[in-house]
């Protein structure tokens, strides 16, 4: 056995985890938005755009959803101090990391075997979030850090280095079962295949006969067709094949002489012989998949002119370069941290089912309009020519449901006044983990668990007869788990039924009332700083202490 320890990530408040609630998702008709009619047989209709808590949206999504999400791209806040005005640097620095790790702990319940998570940050956090992704993924499932070129000119004003780059790290749910797709080729790849010699096999580019690796059968002298002899490969080189392989390749012309057959002898690789695209790499240049400006000026053309210009949007092309990379058409992708909806405008256009999560307001005044512009065939910008996208598809919107319970005037756990039978019903079923399936023939069947296993809710009181009817109708091969207001009797007097008090049964289960989850930790108040002597200086924390370290360089001389 190993002697060496498991090392992790440790933090103020790591110990505290949320219990948190599984809510229902409740469609709004009115925000959802469909194609008016269909484009192409591929169109996707059942994409998911949800308003709330991301994190209460992720664990709603947890049951329907594990091991179902093909590819997670998340562009989470970067943690530069903005959303924690009161604190010093170690609490905000705690605070987001355990904001990030509940979060990334449901992304990767719900991510497939084959999958993979993407995440761009920039180096404020990036290399603690490295390893909080080696504890929660797996160090052995780490698959690169990618460098994403963000801008093309250096700032001026940059007190130190000019910031260019954002980082994307990339992890699989199981590296040994991720299945990276090539790159598509360009023309700009092409462009070095020639044919001077009107080879039948079409056009070809040339490559070194010679290398530094030693060869034993690497060193002979070969004869040019001119006549020249050449004695053997240049100095300290080895030929990459042996001579009876030489000799076999230049009778199937496969050797390039040059065109008086004179030349060093090279190669030939052809066009219609090299893999089908290229392998990715681990640094992306701007001219390949955009930058920041690039990535506004799409969100500018999409929305309406007097919605906020966000700073970092991501640029479609970037997107899309993840997307070529992870996954195939239909296949499901999610961004919790939607923002602008970059990755659903691009998803969209390329086939892939999406689900995006937003809590601010910019859902409505960004991600919506866009979409519906994406869905029309309005949207000319990004990627549409790249991949001839001309409109179709759909999204349904969803809101988070709210808390089931809610506290009375005297303060007692009671069931929200805001949900009827059928939400109820629902609710019930998600937080017992069974599926919502309401049958319309018999009333007491409204989820399940298996074949033979039914749940029902109801917040009557249920008497002794009551019970006896529903035992009976039940059967002696099924069972029936039973949520009500109240009952009458003995709970366990009936086999094939278990009997729970709701709200009672559920209290201990999760937490109850809270609605924000968020990352902008606004209203937590600052923490008390302990007594210091007289004439001491203020003790600065976060923003303003690194704002006083910025304007006073230079003083202590």
């Amino acid at each position: 056995m190993s002697n060496r320890a498991k090392l992790e990530l440790t933090w103020i408040g790591k110990e505290n985890r949320p219990k948190l609630e599984p809510r229902i998702l409740l469609e709004d008709p009115e925000k959802s938005y469909h194609a008016k009619s269909r484009v192409s047989e591929s169109d996707i209709f059942d994409n998911m755009l949800i308003f709330g808590d991301n994190l209460l949206a992720l664990k709603a999504l947890e049951q329907e959803f594990t091991g179902k999400v093909k590819c997670i791209y998340i562009d989470p806040p970067y943690n530069t101090g903005s959303a924690f005005t009161h604190y010093d640097d170690g609490v905000e620095h705690s605070l987001w990391l355990s904001l990030m790790r509940d979060r990334l702990e449901l992304l990767r319940v719900l991510l497939s075997e084959n999958g993979t998570i993407w995440i761009s940050i920039d180096d404020n956090e990036c290399h603690y979030l490295k390893v909080l992704l080696d504890e929660i993924f797996g160090r052995p499932n780490f698959v690169a850090t990618v460098i994403w070129q963000k801008m093309f000119s250096p700032k001026s004003t940059a007190r130190h280095l000019s910031d260019m780059h954002d980082h994307v790290l990339l992890y699989a749910k199981n590296k040994d079962k991720f299945e990276r797709n090539l790159l598509p080729r360009s023309a700009e790849h092409n462009k070095m295949y020639k044919n001077p010699d009107d080879d039948p096999r079409g056009p070809w580019t040339s490559g070194d006969l010679s290398a530094r690796n030693p060869y034993s059968a690497g060193i002979y002298p070969i004869t040019a067709p001119s006549g020249r002899i050449i004695s053997g490969p240049p100095k300290g080189m080895y030929w990459r094949v042996s001579k009876e392989k030489f000799r076999e390749m230049d009778r199937d012309n496969r050797i390039w002489w040059g065109a008086k057959g004179d030349n060093q002898p090279r190669i030939k690789r052809f066009l219609s012989e090299v893999m089908e695209g290229i392998v990715p790499q681990t640094i992306w240049f701007h001219e390949e998949v955009g930058n920041t400006q690039e990535a506004k000026k799409e969100v500018m053309a999409a929305v309406p002119s007097e919605a906020e210009v966000f700073q970092t949007p991501k640029p479609e092309r970037l997107i899309k370069r993840v997307l070529d990379i992870s996954t195939k058409p239909g296949d499901l992708v999610l961004d919790s941290f939607a923002g602008t909806g970059t990755l659903g405008a691009v998803a969209h256009k390329m086939g892939r089912r999406w689900i995006m999560v937003e809590l601010g307001e910019h859902c409505h005044t960004h991600i919506i309009p866009r979409l519906k512009k994406v869905i029309d065939g309005e949207d000319p910008g990004g990627i549409t020519k790249a991949v001839s996208w001309g409109g179709g598809g759909g999204f349904r919107y969803y809101r988070l449901a709210p808390s089931l319970l809610e506290r009375d005037k005297f303060g007692n756990w009671v069931i929200s006044k805001k949900f009827n039978a059928a939400m109820l019903a629902e609710a019930v079923c998600k937080l017992e983990g069974f599926t919502y399936a309401p049958s319309d023939a018999v009333y007491w069947q409204q989820g399940h668990s298996t074949e033979t296993d039914f749940i029902y809710v109801t917040t009557q009181t249920l008497t002794r007869d009551m019970m006896q009817q529903l035992s009976d109708e039940v059967g002696e091969k099924r069972s029936l788990l039973v949520y009500c207001g109240a009952f009458r009797g003995k709970g366990d007097a009936f086999p094939n039924l278990t009997v729970k008090k709701i709200p009672k049964a559920v209290l201990r289960k999760c937490e109850w009332g809270r609605d924000d989850y968020s990352l902008e930790i606004r209203d937590l108040p600052p923490p008390t700083p302990p007594p210091q002597p007289e004439g001491t200086p203020p003790v600065l924390r976060g923003k303003e202490r690194r704002k006083k370290e910025q304007e006073g360089q230079g003083e202590l001389f």
